[in-house]
This record gives C-alpha cells, structure tokens and sequence, in this order.
C-alpha cells in the first residue's frame, strides 16, 4: 500500500501528430518540467496521444458503408460512415439507444462507439475524420517502456488510459486498456484484514485507479496534459499486460 502518492503533470506537452517519436516527446517533456524518473514510477499517457502518433486516424470519406451499418445509424441516429467503423473495431454489439452504441470492442472491453470520436482532433468540416483506439494498447505501452529504457533512463511503469462509462453509474472515469511493466490488479485474496478476518474476494483494479486519478490532473477538454508521472504508487511488477482486468463474458452480469 502507498503511503503517498504524486500525480505530477508534464506541462507544455506538444501537440501529436503521426508519426511522432513519443519517447522523444515525452523525455523532452519531463526535462522541461525539470524531472527524471525515479525507480517505481509510473507513466499514465492518455489513449489520443497514442492513437494520434500511430495515425489511426480515418477519414469518414473513405468509409464504405454496409447494411449492417445503415440499420444500426438509423437505430442510434448516427453517422452511418462511423457505425461502420464502430462494427470494424467490435467483436459484438451490446446496446444500442439513440446517440450511443455499446459494444464489445476487438481489444475486449466493453465502451460506447468502440471509443471512436473527434474530441481533441483537428476537424475539417469539409473532410471530416476521426481517431480510432490503438491497434495494440499494450504493445503501446510495451514501446513505451522499452524505448525509455533504452535511452538510459528508468524503465517506468506505463498504463495508457481513456474515459470510460460504468454500468449503474453517471459520468465518465479514466481506466487502463493497456499496461506495460505493472500488474494490473493486487489480489489481496487470503490476506487478513485489521480484524483478523481473512479476506475471500479483494482484488482491487490498482491499474484502473491510478488511470482514474491521472484522468484528473489531465482533464476532458483543452486542458493540453496527456501524460502524468504517478509516484509513490509501488505497483507490483508484472510483464502480462492489461488482459486481467476484462471479466469473462460467462461471468459478466450486466449483458
């Protein structure tokens, strides 16, 4: 357990575009927040960055849509262009209401439009395009963390997170879809409590939480912030990636 923990935003992050070396960006960036990165530290790099220098982008110009697609736009009341794209990305469509898609994204998480949008993008009104999710998300973190570390500095932990909705609840929370170097979840099963009872089902989503306190000091909108440095979490090490934190579907009471 962490006794104190740091969420420090690196300030003055240059915008993203594709094909830009982010370990550069980011090494640059902590130089001019005037910081180095100390054993344990953790690295929350928001998903747009990611999607942006992989150029994921897609103009809707290109998008040749299907009947599927057509059907479900006019249920939802959406471009039909990026119902297409929503269907390429998604293993199963969830739920469906107007303005919104749930679904089963190819990664394995469940989120509305399979997390494709157009906040924090240029927009040109007459050629429109939007930004996809990572093809990989931990292999983007892997990278990550393997490039820091290949410039001498300290190998960070790395969670790439990006606001999600929860079931029962109002309002968005940042959670990790991908994971470098960190294991995602603390199973505190076995353990005793400060009563002495022993605990049967505690597993806290360690990765999640830290995505979601990131998600703060980053912000929603113009706030320009994409990566946090967390220290003080001590994370345990893993090098499995995020997987462990999606339920299996034959466990999953919500759909």
């Amino acid at each position: 357990m962490t006794a104190d923990l740091r969420l420090i935003p690196l300030l003055d992050f240059p915008l993203v575009e594709p094909g830009d070396d982010l370990v550069s960006l980011i090494m640059q960036a902590l130089q001019v927040n005037g910081l180095n990165l100390l054993a344990g530290d953790v690295l929350v790099v928001a998903q747009k960055i990611i999607s942006k220098a992989e150029n994921r982008y897609v103009r809707l110009a290109d998008v040749i849509v299907g009947a599927e697609a057509k059907s479900l736009a006019e249920k939802a009341g959406k471009d039909p262009r990026q119902v297409e794209l929503i269907l390429r990305e998604s293993k199963e469509v969830i739920r469906v209401r107007p303005g919104v898609i749930i679904v089963e994204h190819r990664n394995g998480y469940i989120h509305a439009n399979a997390g494709i949008d157009k906040s924090n993008i240029h927009i040109d009104t007459d050629d429109p395009r939007v930004l996809l999710l990572p093809e990989d998300p931990d292999a983007s973190a892997r990278a990550l963390r393997n490039g820091i570390a290949s410039l001498g500095a300290v190998a960070p932990q790395v969670i790439i997170n990006d606001s999600m909705g929860r079931a029962w609840r109002n309002g968005t929370v940042g959670l990790a879809i991908g994971t470098a170097g960190i294991a995602p979840l603390y199973n505190q099963i076995g353990e005793a409590d400060m009563f002495g009872n022993i605990l049967e089902v505690t597993e806290p989503a360690v990765a999640d939480e830290l995505a979601a306190g990131a998600s703060l000091v980053m912000g929603q909108a113009a706030e320009g912030c994409p990566v946090v440095v967390a220290r003080g979490a001590s994370l345990k090490h893993s090098e499995g990636g995020s997987a462990g934190l999606l339920r299996d579907k034959s466990l999953d009471m919500f759909r």
